[in-house]
């Protein structure tokens, strides 16, 4: 595929006198002047309040938010905009769920069922649904390959199930779970399913309505968006069974001093002013794979970079390669691995010297890590902009401190 580097601004800059490789992708993505401008003219040009004023600037930023939600209606296949919801980020979405519908509906005797893959973002607020409802958090077990072991998916989702909440993609090591199956067992007893979609949206077609699934995050700046905002698909079956997140300005149907009526979703949980420029960028970001990325050719380039990876750290006396090696050649988009007796912080700022970014830590998966038996380790994640050159180089750094 073509690699779209001309578009990112970040990319023409060098850090430490060396060209910026920049292989931190699953954290955050870099911006196209696209997504930037945008930005820049959303706020020169178009800026107010939206959802409230009656002026042609309020009415104009209130469609062009709106466009957006039907932008990423489309974008993921939902069947009405108004299942999408605009939130903060992938953490705030979840938490939004947490809040929204899972403490009114989990109690003594329920089961939430997640993997032991999870970011702590589809972990913690489910930790917390259970200390406060009674509900007991059970966990799908993952093998030192870091795939999940779903042997026993039979006996994990049972009538006591609630909520399964999932990732696609692990942020740790790749591992891409088998989400169908997972989904068949949950509506077989009536579970819903919420699936952390952070690290799939961003490569790869995703449709909700044939996933079939309750809930669906993820995060704009991931995918060439701006930070600050983040996308709740709530499929139209849940709105009833949701209820306000937060309370204030903008989800308000008639409010009395003692009492107060709301819209419906998605009004009712986006209170206050939301993310509008974030928002708009978002729209740009949309526009802008659909205009210059194929999917399936995304996939296949970032495989191969996983790839080519792959075989050069393996040449490399001590370092170990983490998660589903072959799987990742055939559907990755990130590599993580250990070098011995070498911190993973270290690692990272060795190859900073050579303008080499990449992540290094527990990657807010920390008791995956310890499961697996590391601290931290180092993590390569690729996008449309990266090239088999960039690879080289940091196969080239690791190599001067192979052990």
């Amino acid at each position: 595929m073509k690699i779209l580097k001309k578009d990112f601004p970040i990319l023409n800059y060098s850090v430490n006198g060396n060209p910026l490789a920049y292989l931190d992708n699953a954290s955050t993505s870099q911006k196209p002047q696209q997504v930037i401008e945008a930005i820049s003219n959303f706020y020169a040009g178009n800026y107010a309040n939206v959802h409230r004023g009656v002026y042609t600037l309020a009415e104009e930023a209130t469609r062009m938010y709106e466009d957006v939600r039907v932008q990423v209606a489309s974008l993921i296949g939902a069947q009405d905009p108004r299942e999408i919801i605009f939130t903060h980020g992938t953490t705030d979405s979840i938490n939004m769920v947490a809040a929204s519908w899972a403490l009114g509906h989990c109690k003594q005797g329920d089961e939430i069922l997640v993997s032991e893959l999870e970011h702590h973002a589809n972990l913690l607020p489910w930790q917390r649904v259970a200390k406060q409802t009674g509900a007991q958090l059970k966990f799908i077990p993952v093998r030192a390959d870091g795939t999940l072991d779903m042997s026993n998916l039979d006996q994990l989702i049972n009538k006591k199930t609630k909520l399964v909440a999932i990732t696609h993609v692990s942020n740790a090591v790749g591992t891409r779970v088998d989400i169908k199956t997972i989904i068949a067992h949950a509506r077989a007893v009536g579970a819903k399913v919420l699936i952390d979609a952070a690290q799939s949206v961003p490569h790869q077609r995703i449709n909700v309505a044939e996933i079939d699934c309750d809930f669906l995050v993820f995060s704009p700046h991931k995918m060439l968006g701006p930070t600050g905002v983040g996308v709740l698909y709530a499929h139209k079956r849940m709105h009833d069974e949701m209820q306000a997140y937060q309370l204030g300005g903008g989800m308000v149907y008639e409010a009395t001093y003692q009492d107060a009526t709301f819209l419906p979703v998605p009004q009712l949980l986006e209170a206050g002013t939301p993310p509008i420029a974030q928002v708009i960028g978002l729209g740009a970001a949309i526009e802008y794979l659909e205009d210059n990325v194929d999917f399936g050719a995304l996939a296949e380039h970032e495989a191969s970079l996983c790839g080519q990876l792959i075989e050069g750290l393996n040449q490399i006396p001590g370092i170990t390669i983490l998660g589903p090696q072959d799987e990742l050649k055939i559907s990755g988009h990130m590599v993580s691995f250990v070098v011995k007796n070498m911190h993973a912080h270290d690692v990272a700022a060795y190859l900073d010297t050579y303008g080499i970014a990449v992540r290094a830590g527990h990657h807010c998966a920390q008791p995956f890590a310890r499961k697996l038996g590391y601290d931290a380790s180092i993590r390569v994640s690729f996008y449309l902009y990266n090239s088999g050159d960039e690879v080289e180089r940091c196969l080239e750094a690791l190599n001067k401190i192979s052990i």
